[in-house]
């Protein structure tokens, strides 16, 4: 059973976030250890694994971008940049973790590559350059409007997906996913770019 289905929801990326999570207090409720304390130890393990199930279905479906991450691995698609188990190996091995650099902001990346470059040579030698600073900060301002403006392409896929989805529309389902999982790379880059930033100003 997957967690749409566990929440008896249709594979839709927009939900009723309130609904769901007045669900998932009832269901807690019903699977609360100690309803079954008198029960066998077969019945104790099952509602005890149905209860990981629910908190796990509950966390990555109240989230929207777990959410689209979790139906795209229904569909088949493995987002190996974002996965966790990517970023375990990458932490295990000390080897960066792979990204897909999306190819519009190739220009943009290897300036910013550079002046981060600059900029941790600079505080290496104990020196702040105010204009390197100043352009890192107006990077950073654009990589925020491309995150806000991929936030708002994402959710238009979103809205394209369920609307295909409710007229057995495979063919826009399969354009509104390749879409969705470019976007979510995208997305990934943009704020690892962000986080770069943000370690090089402090």
């Amino acid at each position: 059973m997957n967690y749409f289905e566990f929440f008896s929801l249709p594979l839709k990326l927009h939900i009723d976030v309130p609904a769901l999570e007045k669900q998932f207090y009832v269901l807690s409720r019903k699977l609360h250890p100690d309803r079954f304390a008198g029960k066998s130890p077969v019945e104790q393990e099952a509602a005890l694994a149905e209860s990981s199930l629910l908190n796990d279905a509950y966390r990555t479906l109240k989230d929207p971008i777990a959410r689209t991450q979790y139906l795209l691995t229904l569909e088949g698609v493995q987002l190996e940049e974002q996965s966790k188990s990517a970023t375990d190996a990458a932490r295990a091995t000390g080897e960066q973790k792979k990204q897909i650099v999306p190819p519009e902001l190739l220009e943009e990346v290897f300036e910013l590559n550079m002046q981060l470059a600059e900029m941790r040579a600079n505080k290496q030698m104990g020196e702040d350059e105010p204009e390197l600073r100043r352009e890192l900060m107006t990077a950073k301002d654009a990589f925020d409007e491309k995150m806000v403006q991929a936030q708002e392409d994402l959710e238009a896929l979103w809205t394209k997906w369920d609307s295909a989805l409710e007229v057995h529309d495979e063919a826009a389902k399969l354009s509104a996913r390749d879409g969705m999982v470019v976007l979510l790379n995208k997305r990934s880059y943009l704020r690892n770019l962000v986080r770069d930033v943000n370690e090089a100003l402090e």
